[in-house]
């Protein structure tokens, strides 16, 4: 019989990509966000990896004052790694995307290691009635933009 392998899960509890009229069931408040992660963990995951949203309208959000409002609850209901985002969402600074991870210090960040093309354009087609105004410009601005990550950025 085969040994079985250890494996490690990391739940993506948000992400930057997804809008709210793609799905009911994206987490949008700092308590919907704290639930998801603290169900992860208690399903399996190791490691949530966490971006934040402006609750009223689920857009992508890097304030850490909205992190704060749930790390504190994972890491109170669950031994779950937390793995804060710097890429943040479309169009934000670096400075935007690191905020949040230089204020907790979690034991562990994403690092995307290039620049890259998101081309997120063409979900924008598929919102017919979007629920909010922000959504079809955010997918549509993938079509002219760089996802910067300088050598220097990086470092």
């Amino acid at each position: 019989m085969r040994k079985r392998e250890k494996v490690i899960v990391s739940c993506a509890i948000t992400g930057a990509i997804h809008t709210p009229t793609m799905t009911p069931h994206l987490p949008l408040t700092p308590h919907e966000i704290a639930e998801s992660a603290i169900g992860a963990a208690r399903a399996g995951a190791a490691i949530v990896h966490l971006h934040s949203r402006v609750p009223e309208t689920g857009r992508p959000a890097q304030d850490p004052e909205l992190y704060g409002q749930f790390v504190s609850k994972i890491t109170a209901a669950t031994d779950v790694v937390i793995n804060i985002t710097t890429g943040g969402g479309l169009g934000m600074s670096l400075d935007e995307r690191l905020a949040p991870a230089r204020r907790f210090k979690p034991e562990l960040v994403s690092l995307n290691m290039g620049s890259m093309n998101f081309g997120i354009f063409p979900a924008a087609r598929a919102l017919s009635n979007p629920i909010h105004d922000w959504e079809i410009p955010y997918l549509e601005s993938a079509r002219d933009m760089v996802f910067k990550n300088t050598f220097k950025d990086i470092e």
